[in-house]
């Protein structure tokens, strides 16, 4: 491994609305609120954070997008899969029909329509 020239600090994504993807995102992650705006706001975790940029004209990514334009996606470990995927609905997050992975995890859309799977923390050894 080579010496690093900086350490990721923060990821922040485009939205339709900053505040409410954090507010959702926090409570997924289980992380602070740590700035909120209306153009912006961001959530802290114990080593990085997200951030979120309100974009006029926002159009979330598709999915199923055979072009494989959708940038980026999380992977989330969880204990229960089922359990998950019913407390994201619950805080806002939507169920595409289209479900790969035959059942090793679940794709779901955050509120701006960013794609995100939840998959079993035991599968990540």
């Amino acid at each position: 491994m080579t010496d690093p020239v900086g350490s990721l600090k923060m990821v922040t994504l485009d939205s339709a609305d900053a505040s409410r993807d954090a507010a959702f995102w926090s409570a997924v992650l289980g992380w602070d609120i740590t700035y909120d705006s209306p153009e912006a706001a961001m959530v802290s975790g114990p080593t990085s954070a997200l951030g979120f940029g309100t974009t006029p004209g926002y159009e979330p990514p598709a999915w199923p997008n055979p072009h494989g334009s959708k940038q980026f996606h999380f992977d989330l470990a969880v204990e229960d899969l089922a359990a998950a995927e019913r407390r994201c609905v619950e805080l806002g997050a939507a169920v595409p029909d289209d479900q790969p992975g035959e059942g090793r995890w679940r794709v779901l859309l955050d509120p701006s329509g960013h794609p995100f799977c939840l998959t079993l923390a035991a599968n990540w050894g």
